[in-house]
């Protein structure tokens, strides 16, 4: 009995030596893509200053409040942004702004990928009747283009962040479902699936276990590529009017507000527009390299 305990002991003290490996690895391969450490540290700089702007400013002070003595201010030391047509501050907007547009985009891809995963893992590692009913399901959400769906479903429910991040995480599920399907399907039927059912571990402890840890890599590129994709899609909603609700700051929203003034006031559309094309370019760099350093062919 002991023996048996001491065995068990050694094995997952193994596993977790290995996994400490795997992901020293994986740092070390991420490392060399200087692009993607780019990436990165732009886009761990852009979410510290998301967390700071609201330790530097007031929300209903400098954020909402309005100040006509000083609309339409060009870029100064107080302003470095410059004001809006309401007098408030660009700069500050644009912090705030990206605590909405992160937030939203993180929390609708957790969402997307808890549904989608599901799923997915359940598809896959099933297939048969179960596998033809749920990518049957997901094809029809597919064959509907996702911007499109989630105006459809803004439309109809109403606009608010909530209805917004509903309709995202709807339209996202399709993408996580069949990327988590496929990546089971290439792992359910390797030795160490056999070996656990050989010892008596049941489905669902196979799946969490064994199939899901080991069909994470393109997970994760999927996760921090949706991120890019569904900001860039809150400030298209937003630009349309379907997004976040004024007066909350959003970079979409900012961006549409400010078309009237563009051609005397360029500076109200040029830095909205260099925050969203930062963040989606700083993502995409952090994808592609994490898609480098996970794959093991390229070790």
């Amino acid at each position: 009995m002991n023996d048996n305990k001491k065995s068990v002991d050694a094995l997952e003290i193994n596993k977790k030596y290995k996994k400490q490996n795997q992901l020293k690895e994986i740092w070390r391969r991420l490392k060399k893509n200087k692009t993607s450490v780019l990436g990165l540290i732009i886009i761990g700089l852009i979410i510290f200053l998301s967390l700071l702007s609201g330790v530097i400013y007031d929300y209903d002070k400098d954020i909402i409040n309005q100040n006509i003595s000083e609309r339409l201010q060009f870029p100064t030391l107080e302003h470095p942004f410059g004001t809006d047509e309401l007098g408030r501050d660009i700069f500050a907007r644009i912090l705030y702004g990206s605590r909405t547009s992160l937030s939203i985009g993180f929390i609708t891809v957790a969402i997307s990928l808890t549904v989608g995963g599901i799923l997915g893992a359940i598809s896959g590692f099933y297939g048969g009747y179960v596998d033809n009913v749920i990518m049957r399901v997901m094809d029809v959400f597919l064959a509907i283009p996702g911007t499109l769906f989630a105006i459809t479903i803004v439309a109809a429910l109403g606009t608010s962040t909530v209805n917004l991040m509903i309709a995202l995480s709807i339209s996202s599920v399709p993408s996580f479902a069949r990327i988590v399907r496929s990546s089971v399907m290439t792992v359910r039927d390797v030795e160490f699936i056999e070996a656990a059912r050989a010892i008596g571990a049941n489905n669902f402890r196979i799946i969490t276990q064994h199939v899901i840890p080991n069909s994470l890599a393109p997970v994760i590129v999927q996760t921090t590529l949706s991120v890019a994709t569904i900001i860039l899609t809150i400030a298209g909603l937003s630009f349309l009017g379907l997004g976040v609700s004024a007066p909350q700051p959003e970079w979409g929203a900012m961006l549409s507000s400010a078309r009237t003034y563009m051609r005397e006031y360029w500076y109200m559309t040029l830095f909205p527009g260099l925050a969203i094309m930062i963040t989606i370019l700083s993502l995409n760099l952090l994808g592609d390299g994490l898609r480098d350093a996970l794959d093991p062919r390229l070790k």
